[in-house]
């Protein structure tokens, strides 16, 4: 993990920072988002590449991307919630009282 942050923090802030933007962004729109059957299904995708991830079971280069860009993933989604939650406070504090 040491690794990956040493050599690739550029593209670890980028996607922190691209996962900032959309999470502002996204508040604004107003989308019908996905089923519940499909969430569940990304969700067990999901959880097992983090389980490979953490048995090792995809060996030498692509289990070095996959480490990575669960990696990316993760900070692209604390990005999206920090932007979003942002959002909500810059609008809420600017919405007049009535």
């Amino acid at each position: 993990m040491v690794y990956l942050t040493t050599f690739y923090w550029g593209w670890l802030l980028a996607s922190l920072l691209l996962g900032l933007a959309m999470g502002w962004i996204s508040v604004v729109q107003r989308g019908q988002g996905v089923s519940k059957t499909l969430a569940r299904w990304l969700a067990v995708l999901a959880a097992a590449l983090v389980a490979a991830a953490f048995a090792r079971i995809v060996p030498g280069r692509f289990g070095y991307w996959l480490d990575l860009g669960l990696v990316m993933f993760a900070l692209y989604l604390c990005g999206c919630a920090v932007g979003s939650w942002l959002r909500d406070r810059v609008v809420s504090r600017s919405a007049p009282v009535g």
